[in-house]
């Protein structure tokens, strides 16, 4: 008995310890994730907006008025605006025919829409140079048709689709499989027609799931570079989109417009960050509603 009540004794005297032990470890913990990512992400980002205000708002309204500069943005939202939307449906498309279904091939069908996620962009875009360059596979038809791939509009939208294309797929699948079958099977044995049962059963319930996508894809669409890189020969004025453009600007000593034109990705990135909390946000508010 002496024995066993020396022991409780120890063990409440080291739990206090231990106690603090374990939060000064989680104090530890939590203040390397933050030096870490202070180091790697909050410096040189807040580097980049003071870098940007540098030189005040002349130095602003001078890149944003380079007529370089508006023709990259201008090829950016042209890139963004097709590839999205054209995304969107084969997300939707994909996620529908995966989603609580079983049969053949279909992990196979998953890895290859994942594929892009496991691919360098560089060798994304260079396997489209090898397909639809001048001397690609389809390079010499195209070029008897008097179409042009590679260093030009349709190699940097092609691009941009082979980067971004997993997003909306991946983001809705899980929240078809999670909504299940039963409310379409409800809607079918009422008379309501497959377009009816999709606007008013399915597309409500995964309606955050596919915002949430979009806007991933649309920050991806806008940032990418590699890809696009490749494919698009950085033609200043021509093909060059706002990635390239910051580059090209940088690389020539234009610190002030490649400063300029970060800053205004930064600020995207700051509004995606924003949205997806808002979504987040409202998706959590819903399901707990439910």
């Amino acid at each position: 008995m002496a024995d066993l009540s020396l022991k409780q004794s120890i063990d409440a005297g080291a739990k206090p310890q231990d106690a603090r032990r374990f939060q000064w470890g989680k104090w530890l913990l939590v203040a390397f994730v933050f030096g870490y990512l202070a180091l790697i992400l909050l410096v040189p980002a807040l580097n980049v907006f003071i870098q940007a205000l540098k030189a005040g708002l002349p130095g602003l309204v001078d890149t944003f008025t380079s007529k370089f500069f508006l023709n990259a943005v201008k090829l950016t939202v042209i890139a963004t605006a097709i590839t999205v939307p054209l995304n969107t449906v084969f997300g939707l498309c994909a996620a529908l025919s995966l989603a609580n279904k079983n049969f053949p091939g279909r992990s196979l069908l998953i890895s290859i829409i994942d594929l892009p996620f496991s691919i360098s962009p560089v060798v994304a875009g260079l396997m489209l140079v090898l397909l639809f360059g001048n001397r690609g596979w389809f390079g010499p038809l195209l070029d008897a048709s008097g179409i042009k791939i590679i260093f030009a509009l349709p190699g940097i939208v092609m691009a941009t689709i082979f980067v971004t294309m997993p997003f909306i797929a991946r983001e809705v699948l899980p929240a078809l499989e999670e909504a299940g079958t039963q409310q379409e099977e409800a809607a079918a044995t009422l008379g309501a027609t497959p377009w009816q049962t999709f606007w008013r059963v399915t597309l409500p319930s995964i309606k955050w799931s596919l915002l949430y996508g979009l806007i991933l894809c649309n920050a991806r669409a806008m940032g990418e570079f590699g890809a696009v890189a490749v494919v698009s020969g950085n033609i200043v004025g021509k093909t060059q989109t706002l990635p390239l453009f910051i580059e090209e600007a940088h690389v020539q000593y234009n610190t002030q417009a490649a400063y300029t034109a970060a800053l205004l990705l930064a600020c995207l990135a700051v509004v995606t960050l924003v949205l997806k909390y808002l979504l987040e946000r409202s998706a959590g508010i819903q399901h707990r509603g439910h």
